[in-house]
């Protein structure tokens, strides 16, 4: 499971040019950074015509009873999943972060990175309500970085294979199930 993640722009060039180009679009709106909530307004990378562009989406698709946001989407099943299907299809993103956070059982706070880089790419879908663009993060089954914390991880994208993920429909399944890379954590 992913429910806090970091993006923070002062170490990543990549972070620092993705937040340029959002600023360049939407004129004043403030954009989030720091540690990254459910419901935040934050950036994404998504497809417009033939390009990877970013945009401000807000975390979480907003529940049937209207009642709370799902945040997360398992890799596994969200092609089997209505609420996630035609995102799948067609509508998939790049969430950027410096990393994720998750509790170990003595409630003390990790961020887990990547190593050799200050940016870490997990993959998403996104949908429009009521105007609105929402995403929710995709996990997968933790791998052995991050297995004795929590059994759930988001499922990262290596940097060179951001547009791989945006618009190569035929290479969609193996990125959903291949074990993603290993991580470097930091006890925060």
């Amino acid at each position: 499971m992913c429910g806090r993640y970091n993006f923070t722009v002062e170490q990543s060039d990549e972070l620092r040019e993705i937040i340029e180009k959002l600023n360049a679009k939407i004129h004043g709106k403030e954009v989030k950074t720091g540690e990254i909530f459910p419901t935040n307004q934050v950036p994404l990378l998504l497809a417009d015509h033939n390009q990877t562009t970013p945009a401000l989406g807000i975390w979480g698709f907003p529940k049937f009873d209207n009642k709370g946001v799902i945040i997360n989407a398992r890799s596994e099943t969200a092609s089997e999943k209505k609420t996630f299907r035609d995102s799948l299809i067609s509508r998939r993103c790049i969430i950027p972060s410096t990393g994720f956070y998750e509790w170990d059982r003595d409630k003390r706070k990790i961020m887990f990175r990547q190593e050799g880089t200050n940016a870490l790419y997990m993959a998403g879908l996104y949908n429009f309500y009521q105007d609105e663009l929402r995403f929710v993060i995709l996990t997968t089954e933790a791998n052995e970085s991050i297995r004795d914390v929590h059994h759930r991880m988001p499922l990262v994208i290596p940097g060179n294979e951001l547009e791989t993920w945006i618009f190569d429909d035929s290479y969609t399944s193996h990125i959903l199930n291949r074990v993603p890379p290993k991580l470097v954590r930091e006890l925060i």
